[in-house]
């Protein structure tokens, strides 16, 4: 059982940054990957960033590839998601996310993933 939680959502300006954090919590004795997701209004749920256990491996999105990046403190068991160059189309809810049972690395689907955060809100308006 795992307990996700974002934060670090807020209004924006195009062109600017937004650094978001997902602390886990819960039964940290397995490993696990985290993916980072997203939904607009009226849109379905999509992928931005996955990483795996170790840090070692990363994937994104097209949409946000050499804007975004991910990486992870397994020290202080969080994952964050460096977001520059914020674009108004980036304006979503976004959620972290990890599979059930130990995973080094999960898949770029939702469906791949069990355990959800409540997700944090990220505005890019002028």
């Amino acid at each position: 059982q795992l307990q996700l939680v974002e934060s670090g959502g807020g209004l924006v300006q195009p062109g600017g940054s937004l650094r978001l954090s997902c602390v886990v919590s819960g039964n940290l004795r397995e490993y696990y990957a985290v993916g980072w997701f997203r939904q607009a209004p009226g849109k379905e749920r999509e992928f931005v960033a996955r990483i795996s256990w170790t840090g070692g491996n990363t994937d994104y999105a097209d949409s946000v590839k050499g804007r975004f990046t991910i990486s992870r403190d397994n020290n202080k068991n969080t994952v964050a998601l460096q977001m520059n160059g914020l674009k108004p189309e980036d304006t979503a809810v976004y959620f972290c996310a990890a599979p059930r049972g130990a995973s080094g690395y999960a898949g770029s689907t939702a469906s791949d993933y069990y355990y959800w955060g409540q997700g944090t809100q990220v505005t890019v308006s002028a």
